[in-house]
């Protein structure tokens, strides 16, 4: 994402279910890597600053456990700063996408935990699958987990519940639809009403007001209408 004005953006940003991991300079300010956790709710002003550019990871969240070997509770709706260097990457990182691509996927490779608990690997997958559409009882049942050990690993390392994620991955599906301009509930909600409700609740906009997203304002929506 690269900013060549001389005018810092603002944009909305809504959730994805996704952990990000950001490089990021600037004509004023030093260096940067971030990173941040989920997101459960759009957060207003995000600034695109003057002169930036700016090269994120994304995640799905087992890369807090298996990759990153840490608990992203704390970043819930929020970010931190992390030390110069880490995993390795400088600012000189920025100037060719593509080998930043190459540095970026050795140095995952090599940090991932090859042995992934079987039960976590059925869990997600059938999250994934299903955009968050099974409940967590049909959940356990099928990834032989208890509901009561899944809540606690997603409090624990995730800082929400898996009900909770499972509403975000139902939002973000429904962007792909609302980005066409179909403002009904395609999957994954019961009627009408409760695809306005879960819509608004999460991104604090109309299903009409993000399709129309005026001056480009949802950066997610901008991306997925590009597509």
């Amino acid at each position: 994402m690269e900013n060549k004005s001389d005018e810092k953006l603002e944009t909305i940003g809504l959730p994805d279910g996704r952990i990000d991991l950001s490089l990021i300079k600037t004509a004023e300010n030093p260096f940067q890597i971030r990173l941040l956790g989920l997101g459960t709710q759009q957060y207003e002003k995000g600034i695109i600053p003057a002169k930036s550019l700016t090269f994120v990871i994304s995640f799905k969240l087992l890369a807090a456990e298996y990759v990153f070997h840490e608990s992203i509770a704390s970043l819930l709706n929020s970010g931190k700063i992390l030390e110069s260097g880490f995993w390795d990457f400088e600012e000189h990182d920025l100037e060719n996408f593509e080998l930043f691509c190459e540095k970026a996927a050795l140095k995952i490779n090599s940090l991932l935990i090859k042995e992934v608990d079987t039960r976590k690997q059925k869990l997600f997958g059938l999250i994934y699958e299903t955009h968050g559409a099974m409940t967590v009882k049909e959940l356990s049942e099928q990834s032989n987990w208890s509901s009561r050990q899944i809540n606690r690993y997603f409090n624990q390392y995730f800082g929400i519940s898996l009900k909770g994620y499972c509403s975000i991955l139902r939002f973000r599906a429904s962007l792909e639809h609302i980005a066409k301009g179909k403002l009904f509930p395609e999957e994954n909600f019961s009627d009408q009403t409760h695809f306005i409700k879960e819509i608004k609740k999460i991104s604090g906009s109309l299903p009409k007001e993000l399709f129309q997203n005026k001056n480009d304002r949802f950066i997610l929506l901008s991306a997925l209408s590009s597509q």
